[in-house]
């Protein structure tokens, strides 16, 4: 047992001194990453099963599937060292089989620096799409409630049942 705690402390502590830090407790944000991320409210535009998305900002994007839920989360990472400075935001969603996509929208943006609490962190910004609003280059405080709703039921829900062999 002794033996197990002593491997678990150097561990933690090798952990402390790759973060740069004295005290643990203090590199909370350790990890904080550039990226910048939309909400995409999908009330209004019925059935996205298979819709796929693009974001682009700053020379780098990000695509992949739309999941069906009320606010889908898209990021797209940035290099540590980008350029914090307002540049455009591009969110194209495309619906399955069509050639251009039904969403096409952008916002210029200015990254917000986020500390690690060591010394270091990341430029990163959250954006809304809504389909009365467009891509806005904030978050309303309405959309970021219903994010956190929506992820503690999602958190809480049971899980679906399996099928009996």
């Amino acid at each position: 047992m002794a033996r197990h705690a002593r491997v678990l402390g150097g561990v933690a502590a090798l952990l402390v001194g790759l973060s740069g830090c004295v005290d643990s407790s203090t590199c909370a944000g350790v990890e904080v990453v550039s990226q910048v991320g939309v909400y995409v409210v999908q009330d209004g535009y019925g059935d996205l099963t298979g819709a796929t998305y693009e974001l682009c900002t700053r020379g780098k994007c990000a695509k992949g599937e739309l999941q069906q839920q009320g606010i889908s989360n898209l990021t797209v990472g940035l290099p540590d060292d980008v350029d914090p400075d307002t540049a455009p935001v591009r969110l194209r969603v495309t619906r399955t089989g069509a050639a251009k996509p039904f969403i096409d929208d952008s916002v210029e943006a200015k990254l917000v620096h986020q500390s690690d609490g060591c010394g270091g962190g990341g430029y990163s910004q959250a954006l809304a799409y809504t389909k009365e609003d467009g891509l806005l280059p904030n978050v309303p405080k309405a959309i970021g409630k219903a994010w956190v709703q929506q992820r503690k039921a999602e958190a809480t829900a049971d899980p679906s049942p399996t099928a009996s062999p």
